[in-house]
């Protein structure tokens, strides 16, 4: 074939500019960001929160139907979300709920009450305390022994000490026998006590003198346990009831008024405490049980408290 008769090809390259994509890695990258977001703070939330609520959600999506028709001890905690009465989430005691006595049971509600009742039992033993003041200034035969009782509010309590002078002592000499005055202040005394509710210690004391022969049998051990059981007698036959009575000691001469002269006259008392309920419970129970207090029995206490306190206490009358 000749070349005039070869065909001619031309070609010819369209250049076609690309058009624009519509930013779509845009729309792809912000979704990645929004799941990694989500990612993290799944795990933050999974971190914050307690061992309780990490078995409820691993037993809710294990069997979710099962738990929300059975229940269980996951959804009954005041940490759940579902069912918990508690007002803190991180709570993982069990439900906060309120009793049927209309008192709250959590440690907060528990110490507000506990510390309403010491107000109030502080307040009664401060009544008492003035009426035992009245009751000495107008009682002629109390009055000469004004110097020889001492009342104190103290953290166990409304101490009422009855102490020895040097010529006036409460006992016979050596002896647990009572003088004739002495009977007659613990009469009104416990007259006095049976205005509270409240139980009572009574610890006798000597001074540091030894007793005659003590170091061979009986000593002021001996001496101030029976001089404490003869006061205990007295308060009785005063009308004091015997039941009020917790507590009865004879210290001897470990715990002197008066440290620097053990043997003064005024190391020879008898300590009456109206114990508060914490000293009242310490001595029952022991350290460890005290303030074991349930809802229920706090509640009892704080309305008879307030009943105690709203009631006038009666002064018996003079004899």
């Amino acid at each position: 074939m000749s070349d005039d008769l070869r065909p001619i090809v031309i070609k010819r390259i369209k250049k076609v500019q690309g058009g624009h994509h519509g930013g779509a890695w845009k729309i792809a990258f912000a979704d990645f960001m929004t799941a990694m977001m989500a990612f993290f703070l799944m795990m933050w939330l999974l971190g914050s929160v307690s061992k309780s609520q990490l078995k409820g959600i691993s037993e809710y999506f294990s069997t979710p139907l099962k738990l929300v028709l059975s229940g269980g001890p996951a959804l009954g905690n005041s940490s759940s979300i579902v069912q918990g009465g508690g007002t803190d989430l991180s709570r993982t005691d069990g439900q906060g709920n309120r009793g049927g006595n209309g008192l709250m049971s959590r440690p907060k509600d528990l110490k507000a009450a506990k510390a309403e009742l010491e107000r109030l039992e502080l307040e009664k033993l401060t009544q008492l305390k003035s009426k035992v003041e009245s009751s000495i200034r107008g009682n002629r035969m109390l009055q000469l022994f004004e110097k020889q009782l001492m009342l104190d509010l103290t953290n166990e309590g409304l101490q009422l000490q009855i102490v020895d002078e040097q010529n006036r002592p409460m006992f016979e000499l050596a002896s647990a026998e009572l003088q004739p005055y002495t009977r007659e202040v613990l009469r009104e005394v416990g007259l006095l006590l049976n205005d509270v509710s409240n139980k009572i210690s009574i610890s006798g004391h000597t001074d540091a003198k030894p007793f005659a022969g003590g170091e061979r049998g009986y000593s002021n051990w001996e001496l101030s346990s029976d001089r404490a059981n003869a006061c205990r007698r007295e308060l009785i036959a005063g009308g004091m009831e015997d039941s009020k009575v917790l507590r009865v000691v004879g210290l001897a001469s470990s715990i002197p008024m008066d440290r620097e002269n053990p043997e003064n006259p005024i190391n020879r008392r008898i300590s009456i405490v109206v114990m508060n309920k914490k000293t009242e419970e310490a001595v029952m129970k022991g350290d460890e049980g005290a303030g074991a207090m349930t809802a229920s029995q706090l509640k009892e206490e704080l309305q008879q408290e307030k009943k105690t306190v709203n009631n006038s206490i009666s002064l018996p009358r003079n004899r």
